[in-house]
């Protein structure tokens, strides 16, 4: 493989030390700026602030319009009968005759047409429908089998043939003897269920690798094209799903994601994106977490409507063959997911997309024993996840370099590389300058009678009441999306839904801002979090 992919370990060069400390000094920069411009200036520090919050209006209307969009198009997608038009393919040019006068009004019916009378056309370009292959790699540490057998069932229940499907349960050796059982276990419950099920134990200390879960797919990703190999199966039309222990799919994923995986002739340099929703046991979590959980539930719905800035995150499909050409998922960070959008950019020299598949699959809320351990496993939850920010230096590096060392075009990869920096800092310094940046330059300011800075907090307070609308409309899109109340719960469990969003400023204060700044202070010093906190699972 000509290009190397793979994070730096040990000392770093400067150059990737420059972009490692760029995200935090932004965000620490950004609120310090705020303080300097109000001392020097009440109307400067008043206009930048204005700059900032008038951001977040803008944003907040499009958050309102993308969550009501993305709320919609899912529930279209998931009308879809995903099967009838997996097998409309199998014989496009009947299909095409069957439905070319038909106007219905469909999900992407439109669509389906043109795909159909493409493939009549061009048959040999097009992979037999029957030959294609879905691999689920379910990850697992030392989960029990009530956390994973759910998972299982959900893959069994989909609407894509089972005789095609392997299920890999990867395990890790350091998870002990109980995870071991429960993988035979559940071996021997699913065996005849599905084309086969592998069990593949991770061992622990492999040289070149952290403590995480890359490490553990890329593992279980070899013996699965191992196992392709000796059973003689195409590995050009396997695809590979990868889940966490939790994640329980729609019962019609795997046919959507073959559809477009069929329709789309670079379907390699393609990966697939459900919509990820935290809502398993949104019931069972405590009113903080489950406010963390809804509100990224509903950043994952509003992205699916923004494809040009898909990431792959957690759960996501990829070829094997793909896969199997870049030496899978990176071992050397604890944010795998979102770094594998980055290692196949650059693996395919720009030449990848991610597709967005408007199915969802549900993954858990935190929950842990008691609420103290719950709400401080949030934060390790999330503070991982913004330790995305150490992509920063890895594209940093790849784009800041000598033509003839660029992987791919400047002004191609220099937008990625602003919007994943902006989007680090923003995360880090919106909450606080919102709740607090009124009061700055005031306070800076204490002995001035300037109207501006005593009349600020009430003008940002005014701006910061039309911006809610985009939470008002979160609320409301997040109570028709809850599932069903348990009946263990009392009617009055209800209404504590549409009370948690009280926390809102408090929750992203401490798991947003807190956890952003977190991880990139531990960037700039140079001390890399090296080791995957494992979220417990709790069922209650």
């Amino acid at each position: 493989m000509r290009k190397n992919l793979e994070i730096p370990q040990g000392k770093r060069t400067r150059s990737y030390r420059f972009f490692e400390i760029l995200p935090g000094f932004c965000s620490y920069g950004a609120i310090i700026l705020l303080f300097l411009l109000s001392w020097l200036s009440p109307v400067i520090g008043a206009i930048y602030l204005f700059t900032l919050i008038a951001t977040t209006l803008v944003k907040a209307i499009s958050v309102a319009y993308r969550a009501v969009q993305g709320y919609n198009t899912i529930k279209t997608a998931e009308k879809v009968d995903w099967r009838k038009r997996v097998e409309d393919l199998a014989n496009p040019h009947e299909a095409f005759e069957r439905f070319r006068n038909s106007d219905s009004k469909s999900y992407k019916f439109d669509e389906h047409i043109e795909n159909l009378k493409l493939m009549a056309a061009m048959a040999k370009e097009y992979p037999n429908p029957e030959k294609i292959y879905h691999a689920v790699i379910v990850t697992a540490y030392d989960e029990g089998y009530e956390i994973i057998q759910p998972s299982i069932m959900a893959i069994s229940k989909n609407t894509f043939p089972n005789e095609r499907i392997i299920v890999v349960l990867a395990y890790e050796e350091r998870g002990g003897e109980a995870i071991e059982q429960t993988a035979k276990r559940l071996r021997a419950e699913f065996k005849t269920t599905f084309k086969d099920f592998l069990i593949v134990k991770h061992p622990d200390g492999l040289p070149g690798e952290i403590v995480g879960k890359g490490p553990n797919l890329t593992y279980a990703g070899e013996r699965l094209a191992e196992y392709v190999k000796n059973k003689h199966l195409p590995v050009e039309n396997v695809i590979v799903t990868s889940l966490d222990s939790d994640n329980q799919m729609g019962e019609k994923y795997l046919d959507a994601v073959a559809y477009e995986f069929i329709v789309h002739p670079n379907r390699q340099r393609l990966s697939y994106q459900p919509v990820s929703l935290f809502m398993n046991n949104i019931w069972d979590a405590p009113a903080p977490t489950r406010v963390v959980a809804v509100s990224n539930s509903f950043f994952n719905v509003i992205t699916t409507m923004r494809p040009h800035v898909l990431r792959n995150f957690a759960s996501h499909s990829q070829p094997l063959q793909a896969l199997e050409a870049m030496h899978f998922w990176s071992k050397r960070t604890i944010v795998e997911d979102g770094h594998q959008y980055w290692r196949s950019l650059f693996f395919f020299s720009g030449d990848y997309t991610v597709l967005p598949i408007r199915i969802p699959i549900y993954q858990d809320a935190v929950v842990d024993e008691t609420f103290l351990k719950t709400v401080k496993a949030q934060f390790v939850q999330v503070r991982r996840w913004y330790y995305g920010a150490s992509d920063v230096a890895y594209v940093g590096t790849k784009l800041f370099t000598k033509r003839e060392h660029r992987i791919m075009p400047f002004w191609q990869l220099f937008p990625r590389f602003w919007r994943l920096l902006d989007s680090h800092v923003t995360l880090a310094i919106l909450a606080p300058i919102v709740a607090f940046g009124g009061w700055v330059p005031m306070i800076m300011n204490i002995s001035s009678h300037d109207m501006v800075a005593y009349n600020l907090p009430n003008i940002v307070s005014i701006v910061e009441t039309f911006a809610s609308i985009g939470l008002i409309v979160t609320v409301l899109i997040s109570l028709k999306m809850l599932p069903k109340r348990p009946e263990k719960y009392h009617k009055s469990k209800s209404i504590s839904m549409l009370l948690q969003w009280i926390l809102m400023p408090v929750t992203s204060i401490i798991y947003q801002s807190l956890a952003a700044f977190y991880a990139q202070t531990r960037l700039m010093f140079g001390k890399y979090m090296e080791k995957f906190d494992v979220t417990k699972k709790v069922k209650k």
